[in-house]
């Protein structure tokens, strides 16, 4: 099995292989054999991205603390706003 690049590399190689795609000079066995690498760059920098996104998302959830806490004391001015007698029903 082949070392797999880095995304950066990888994406480099993508780009290049898109260049050369693009270029139509290639023999459609070439071509093929581009493609087919392309894709599998493709894939790689995507599975890439979405570890760095689940990752990002971990560590926030772990810097924002849980997300059904509440700031201390907030349920209970709710329960004293809820019984202040005062209408609701007014626009300010």
């Amino acid at each position: 099995m082949t070392d797999t690049p880095d995304f950066e590399t990888a994406l480099k190689q993508l780009e290049a292989i898109v260049q050369t795609l693009e270029q139509g000079e290639l023999g459609l066995e070439d071509a093929m054999a581009r493609y087919e690498e392309g894709v599998r760059l493709s894939r790689q920098c995507q599975q890439a991205l979405r570890e760095a996104e689940l990752r990002i998302s971990q560590l926030s959830n772990e810097a924002d603390g849980p997300a059904d806490s509440h700031p201390p004391g907030t349920d209970t001015i709710r329960d004293d706003r809820a019984d202040d007698g005062l209408d609701d029903d007014l626009p300010f």
